[in-house]
């Protein structure tokens, strides 16, 4: 649930904390753009810290999905989980680090994050 008692700084940068897979509380890295925007959000519109941005359930979430999928005419499927490994595809290629990326992602073993090695050659 994003609200913006979840967005804070961590190590002097925007971060945001969720609640991932299996139910794991997870701290993500925020574009500081991306944080004052929701920040100027929250004020202009009232939002209190515990209060959520955006009233969306998963079915909700699908539908966007699917509906910016044809609105940008793209045949293949497109789900929540790809976007997961699409970011971590594109953060492997900009950093090269595959614990860092372990770590980014919440996975237990390397050997989950290795998967995405594959995919750059």
């Amino acid at each position: 649930m994003l609200t913006p008692a979840s967005i804070w700084k961590f190590d002097g940068r925007p971060a945001m904390e969720i609640v991932g897979k299996g139910r794991k509380l997870r701290l993500v890295a925020l574009p500081v753009n991306l944080k004052e925007k929701l920040g100027s959000y929250a004020y202009r519109v009232g939002i209190a810290p515990r209060m959520r941005f955006f009233r969306i359930n998963r079915q909700r979430a699908w539908q966007i999905l699917n509906e910016t999928r044809e609105a940008a005419r793209v045949q293949k499927k497109v789900f929540p989980h790809l976007l997961r490994h699409s970011d971590a595809i594109i953060r492997l290629r900009k950093t090269g680090n595959p614990k860092a990326l372990q770590y980014h992602l919440g996975q237990n073993t390397p050997a989950m994050t290795l998967r995405y090695l594959s995919t750059l050659t």
